[in-house]
């Protein structure tokens, strides 16, 4: 099979994976976050098995298709803002990683990570807080969210780092 052939139809296997992720995440409502994790994660194979034009179009398909597949819309809001970070993730990753001059490169990656977080989800809470709480937030309570939301995102990422580092890696070697 030819090399481009190969890798699209590796990228539909992952959309449609991501999209049975999406869809029972909203029907099985105990697992929710767990799959929509499970399903930005996908974005992330795609980008180191494909490249970032397929995995930015593999993302771009999510969304669309998503969009007349899964109940919920605000669901998908959800998984665009994780699909969005994982992909910002895999391109720092990869430029930081050619950076010679730059001393700690775990530390600088780790840092531009955080402000990724940070500009994506302070922003989001702030102003949409009647949206997702019904009213405005006292301050210690917006604080208080935010501070879960860092832990939150610590344990995201690594659960990612943990996916994209040992299981998936073990599930490539059987292809």
């Amino acid at each position: 099979m030819h090399v481009r052939t190969r890798k699209l139809v590796f990228g539909g296997l992952m959309l449609a994976v991501t999209m049975l992720c999406l869809y029972l995440g909203k029907v099985i409502e105990s697992n929710t976050l767990f799959l929509l994790a499970a399903a930005s994660y996908f974005v992330g194979i795609v980008y180191r098995e494909t490249g970032a034009k397929m995995a930015v179009a593999f993302y771009i398909s999510a969304l669309l298709l998503g969009f007349f597949l899964t109940p919920d819309k605000f669901y998908l809001l959800s998984y665009g803002a994780m699909g969005l970070y994982i992909l910002f993730n895999e391109w720092v990753y990869f430029k930081i990683r050619k950076q010679e001059h730059i001393r700690s490169r775990a530390a600088a990656f780790w840092i531009v990570k955080y402000i990724a977080f940070n500009v994506l989800y302070i922003p989001g809470i702030y102003f949409f807080q009647r949206l997702l709480f019904g009213k405005m937030l006292p301050l210690w309570m917006f604080l208080c969210v935010l501070a879960m939301g860092q832990v939150a995102f610590f344990l995201y990422d690594r659960a990612y780092e943990y996916v994209q580092g040992n299981l998936w890696n073990k599930v490539r070697n059987y292809r």
